[in-house]
């Protein structure tokens, strides 16, 4: 039997335990009311300096070398029988494919900062850092620089010292020591895709750092067709450019002589742009934007369709908008599924249907076939012939690839994912043929 000692010593000892919890929700308390002015940082963080490179090496660095292995793949371009993949920050592949059944790198044009690309007629333009570049292509064996227009993207991400007026741009990062605590105001510092700012660099957890994510912002006449996950895309004699917040027109009347008209802000997130006959459709990570450009120097918001935060491609086919949303930590989302959308009136779009999806990103349409890259989970393919019942028309599945973009286009599907450029005809689309394959090198 317990002794009256006894019961007074636990007593004593569930006082002090219960004075202890009180003590600490009390400091919490504290803590949690000082970080609107200070936050006391105390996981282990990797310190990223930023490498700068200067603007005149930058600049001479475009050229135009041999076929190399391809060691990453980003957006991709389809003009006059050629394949253009953009090899994210390095330049862009050129491939011939007037066979899609035996394709060949032909050369690789090399462009400091290079993240998308756009054509028309006989011109190329690309993205280089904070310059647009344009590239006369009329004859592949000397294509060559006619113009630049510099320091065009000076908004082209988030961060202030990713372009120095002396040291240049920010085009790499250097671990240089670990960092355990740091008492920084907290919202000026912390950054909306992770980590803080510290001494000029980027203090990260090392597993979610991302060089790419952290310094990146995408031969007739009339211009080629690119991928769902562009930022660059031409129309009505315009090259439309995503500039963070932004929708940048060139005017393209003048190919070699592209005129900057001035840009339209739109919202922080937008991702992507999808041009459909006199309009501009616009993903984001919050929403669809549509835009009116029947003036092309200067397009018009028309409305917004809004959804959950995820990350969001869009392509238009009809009366119907098809968008991706997935789950990422640039997008700080957790939802992954298609949905489909009425746009009959562009004032008011309305959602109609929605499918589940393992990690969306891409997507393409070609009449009523429906091809969706699903990230891990693979390409998949649709008869979207009927939008309420999609996911019951599964025609192909091809799970052992890591699926990113896709562009259908006369029977043929030019799809790149993490290992290379795949081809298929869907000539038939109940039996869909691979055709071939061009395989990333990926570094060890």
């Amino acid at each position: 039997m317990e002794t009256l000692e006894n019961r007074l010593q636990r007593r004593i000892n569930i006082s002090l335990y219960a004075l202890i919890f009180l003590t600490v929700l009390l400091g919490l308390s504290v803590l949690l009311e000082g970080c609107s002015d200070r936050c006391e940082i105390t996981n282990t963080y990797y310190y990223y300096e930023p490498v700068y490179t200067k603007l005149e090496e930058i600049r001479a660095g475009v050229e135009v070398v041999s076929p190399q292995p391809i060691e990453g793949v980003g957006k991709i371009y389809y003009k006059d029988e050629y394949l253009f993949v953009n090899e994210p920050g390095k330049g862009i592949h050129i491939i011939d494919n007037h066979n899609p059944a035996s394709p060949t790198v032909k050369s690789f044009i090399t462009i400091p900062g290079n993240y998308d690309l756009a054509i028309q007629g006989h011109t190329l333009y690309a993205d280089s850092y904070i310059d647009l570049v344009a590239l006369d292509i009329s004859d592949l064996s000397n294509i060559h620089e006619v113009n630049r227009l510099e320091n065009v993207f000076t908004a082209y991400n988030s961060l202030g010292f990713y372009v120095d007026p002396v040291k240049g741009v920010v085009t790499g990062w250097a671990e240089q020591e670990q960092v355990s605590t740091s008492d920084e105001p907290c919202e000026q510092n912390m950054m909306a895709w992770g980590g803080f700012y510290y001494k000029g660099g980027v203090a990260m957890d090392v597993a979610s750092f991302n060089e790419s994510a952290a310094i990146a912002p995408g031969n007739g006449s009339g211009p080629g067709v690119g991928g769902s996950m562009a930022r660059f895309t031409i129309s009505h004699d315009h090259l439309y450019v995503l500039d963070v917040g932004n929708v940048q027109p060139f005017d393209l009347a003048n190919e070699s002589e592209p005129v900057i008209k001035g840009k339209v802000y739109v919202s922080w997130d937008i991702e992507t742009i999808f041009p459909h006959n006199n309009n501009l459709f616009l993903g984001s990570t919050s929403g669809m934007h549509i835009l009116d450009i029947s003036a092309p120097a200067a397009p018009v918001k028309i409305s917004t369709y809004e959804h959950i935060r995820s990350c969001d491609p869009v392509i238009v086919e009809g009366d119907y908008a098809y968008v991706t949303l997935r789950s990422g930590t640039e997008c700080q989302g957790f939802t992954n599924q298609l949905e489909v959308i009425n746009i009959t009136n562009l004032s008011a779009p309305f959602l109609v249907k929605t499918y589940p999806m393992f990690n969306p990103h891409g997507l393409g349409k070609d009449e009523n076939t429906l091809f969706v890259c699903d990230g891990g989970a693979g390409l998949k393919v649709y008869d979207a012939g009927n939008i309420m019942t999609i996911d019951q028309h599964l025609l192909a599945h091809y799970d052992s690839i890591q699926a990113y973009d896709v562009i259908p286009l006369d029977d043929v599907l030019m799809m790149i994912g993490e290992d290379g450029v795949f081809q298929y005809d869907y000539s038939n689309p109940e039996d869909i043929k691979l055709l071939s394959v061009i395989q990333v090198l990926h570094e060890k």
